[in-house]
Formats: C-alpha cells, structure tokens, sequence
C-alpha cells in the first residue's frame, strides 16, 4: 500500500518509455493534486514529476478549486475532506462550470456511499486510502487515455486556434498554453470575432455576472491574452474599442476605424 520512505521519496522509474506524456503530446500533461495531508502530497507530487508529469499541489478545497479555475489541468487529484472546501464542494462546482477535466477522489473514507456520491457529482474515478501507488498512476493514465466523449469543431480566426474539447490553443503550429478563464475570454472573442463586446457582456458571459464591471479583471484578462496570443507572434488581434469595449480583429477586414492595440 501507499507508504511514503524515510527519505520522503517514492523509488520510481523515469525513464522515457515510463513518461506517459512523451508518447501522446509535446507538452507534459499538467496535474493538479488537492491533498490536505502535506506528507502524502509531497510523496505522490514527488512520485509523478518522477514520471514526467508537471504537477501543482493545493492544500485546502479554496485554493484548489481557484487554480482549477485559473489554470488549465489535465486530471484533478482531489481529496474529499479538505479544509475551507470539501472535495465533493470543489468537484460539484467545476461540474457546474461545465468543466470536463478528469477528476480523481482521493480519500480515507472506505464506504460505497461515499463512492456513489463523489461520482454522481461527476469524479471521474475514486480511490481509497491507503493505495498503491502503482494503482493511483494505472488510474491517472486510465483517466489520460479516454477521449471526450464529444468532440466538437476548431474554433478559427486567422491563424488562431482553439479547441474547445480540450481548452488548446494555437498560433500557427505554436501551442500557446492557456489558463481556463484566459482560455473562456478567448473562445468568446473568437467566436465572436469582428464583434465589438462590453465590459458587461465579457463578465456575464466568462465570470457568469458575478464580477463587478467597475473593476479592472477584464482588462487585466485582456493583458494576459495580448502578451501570449499577440505580442510574442507580433501581432495585435485583440483590440481595445474606445468608449465600446474589446474586439477580435476579423482577419477578413482591414482599416476598422476607432481601435487601438
């Protein structure tokens, strides 16, 4: 079963036929692990970097459920009895979100009530402490190798991409990695390109109405996006509309009046 040593190490192989990753995509899949216990987190981060998975640690459901929002992961590692949020908590809400990353319970509790109700607030898979190790990552590869069960078309404008299926984006052939609310701020630029769109509008339609429109996130999110889908590539797509709000320039038009970069 899952112990952690002496030294605070898992013994593990990393060589390159061990790296999930490497055989699938050119970027090391990204984990998020929400653990309260410091020493088990620590072990298991240990354990999958080893591996060649990137990996993010929180210690309670508030911080882990921010960076599930804020960033973009490729399976959620999450504990059920978490301070500040519980595990099921931090699992409904992303699933209220519509968000489709992988999630994995982790947890002491041993009863298939709480196995039923983990998954029907949407985890993906469940185990119990104590575990092997060697399950946890038969787990986490499982949970890698399944495709969405829908897929739907690439969103374009000009030579950006993005796939919603699996919040990617790409400039050209360079893939730009995005957090998921810079990524929801994107796909609604994209999908409205040409579109002049409010304060107002953007919030409602990426913070769900529940940001103040005086404040200054959208600008912000606006910043994010310019210095990693525009600046880098040269260019200056997203527009600032005086008096109006943002704009996805339409590769098809040229000379619009009124905006500056």
């Amino acid at each position: 079963m899952f112990h952690l040593p002496s030294d605070g190490r898992i013994a593990v192989r990393a060589s390159a036929r061990n790296r999930f990753w490497e055989k699938d995509t050119v970027s090391p899949m990204r984990l998020l692990i929400v653990e309260d216990d410091r020493g088990i987190a620590c072990a298991v981060q240990r354990g999958l970097e080893a591996e060649g998975f990137v990996t993010v640690v929180a210690h309670d459901g508030i911080d882990g459920l921010w960076l599930a929002q804020e960033e973009s992961f490729d399976v959620i590692i999450l504990d059920l009895m978490l301070p500040g949020l519980s595990g099921y908590e931090v699992c409904r809400r992303l699933r209220e979100e519509e968000s489709q990353v992988p999630i994995l319970m982790l947890t002491a509790k041993d009863g298939e009530h709480d196995e039923a109700d983990a998954l029907d607030l949407g985890a993906d898979d469940y185990l119990s402490k104590p575990f092997s190790y060697t399950v946890l990552l038969a787990r986490i590869r499982a949970l890698l190798r399944r495709a969405p069960v829908a897929r739907g078309p690439l969103l374009t404008a000009g030579d950006l991409t993005l796939d919603p299926a699996s919040r990617r984006c790409w400039r050209g052939v360079d893939e730009v990695r995005l957090s998921t609310r810079e990524f929801a701020l994107l796909e609604l630029l994209v999908r409205r390109q040409g579109q002049v769109l409010s304060r107002a509008v953007i919030a409602e339609n990426v913070w769900d109405a529940e940001l103040d429109i005086d404040s200054n996130v959208v600008q912000v999110y606006i910043g994010y996006l310019r210095r990693k889908v525009d600046e880098p590539f040269g260019r200056h797509d997203i527009e600032t509309i005086r008096g109006g709000g943002y704009r996805l320039a339409d590769p098809r038009s040229v000379g619009i009046p009124g905006s500056t970069p």
